[in-house]
């Protein structure tokens, strides 16, 4: 710590480490090119080392290039978390633990709403496909995929999806579009592997009065993105849940096949420790969730 340097001198030998000479750093600086010269031979002699070449044009020695990117990387460490810092204030922070997949596609997207009703609730997500501890955990509330049975927690039912096939243009253009669902026997079908909270296409067939044990399948996936990425590259047909296609279909980026309903069996609910949830910020995001959620619902059909 005796080798630490005041601020003043570690700035002036950042700045000198991105210029050629003196006089180019002193005028960043806005001070003199000697004030310059006097701040870096203060520097090397309280390290006792040579930081600098002199001559026409500065040359850093092996030892200021080695400790040039961690002065600056300092400053600009500093600069961040100060701006941070300043942007905060008067904020309260909601960390929001949730699904990778639901983050990415339903929630993020209307999270610009939130910070124009409510610009004071500075929202953190925190993105997992395990259970949430409470006890255990930072965060103070959650968005969850599931039946509903949450023992000793706050919950409300925010939305249930959809399930339907889709398929990119480009699929439909090589393959034809299907008239009726046996026809999807033929095509490429994409699967999401694992969470049996989710339906797979022998649920769908049956759903739509077919019984058949063999599958044309492409490619097993282990997570919904991946299996909607695959159906926007056109390899194969994907079964979908409405909150995470919704800008896909609107784009017309993927298309719907078949308006035959098939609600999931799992739906999406609020959670949070008892008590906590009449919080002022808490309350604020659990209504605007609830309001978003309700308009979901009204689209899911």
């Amino acid at each position: 710590m005796r080798d630490l340097p005041p601020t003043a001198t570690l700035r002036a030998f950042e700045v000198a480490t991105r210029h050629a000479t003196f006089t180019s750093a002193a005028e960043e600086l806005f001070i003199t090119q000697s004030a310059v010269s006097h701040q870096l031979k203060k520097l090397e002699e309280l390290w006792g080392l040579q930081l600098f070449e002199r001559g026409k044009t500065l040359r850093l020695t092996p030892a200021g290039t080695a400790l040039a990117p961690l002065v600056r990387e300092f400053f600009s460490k500093l600069e961040t978390t100060l701006a941070d810092q300043r942007e905060q204030k008067g904020r309260v922070r909601l960390l929001v633990n949730t699904t990778y997949s639901f983050a990415l596609k339903w929630l993020l997207p209307r999270l610009p709403g939130l910070a124009r009703l409510h610009p004071e609730i500075l929202v953190t997500i925190e993105s997992t496909d395990s259970a949430i501890n409470f006890t255990s955990a930072d965060s103070e509330v959650a968005i969850r995929f599931g039946h509903g049975n949450y023992p000793a927690l706050h919950s409300d039912f925010m939305f249930r999806e959809q399930l339907f096939p889709v398929a990119s243009p480009t699929l439909l253009k090589r393959f034809g579009i299907p008239r009726v669902p046996a026809e999807l026997l033929r095509y490429p079908l994409l699967t999401r592997e694992g969470a049996d909270l989710v339906p797979k296409w022998d649920a769908w067939f049956k759903q739509v009065g077919l019984n058949t044990d063999v599958l044309h399948e492409s490619v097993r996936f282990a997570d919904t993105n991946m299996t909607i990425e695959a159906a926007l590259l056109g390899q194969g047909i994907a079964l979908a849940r409405s909150g995470h296609v919704e800008k896909e279909l609107l784009d017309g980026c993927l298309v719907r096949l078949f308006d035959i309903p098939f609600p999931s069996p799992a739906a999406y609910y609020f959670v949070c420790p008892a008590g906590i949830e009449t919080r002022p910020h808490i309350q604020k995001f659990r209504s605007w969730l609830l309001s978003e959620s309700h308009q979901a619902q009204l689209s899911y059909r």
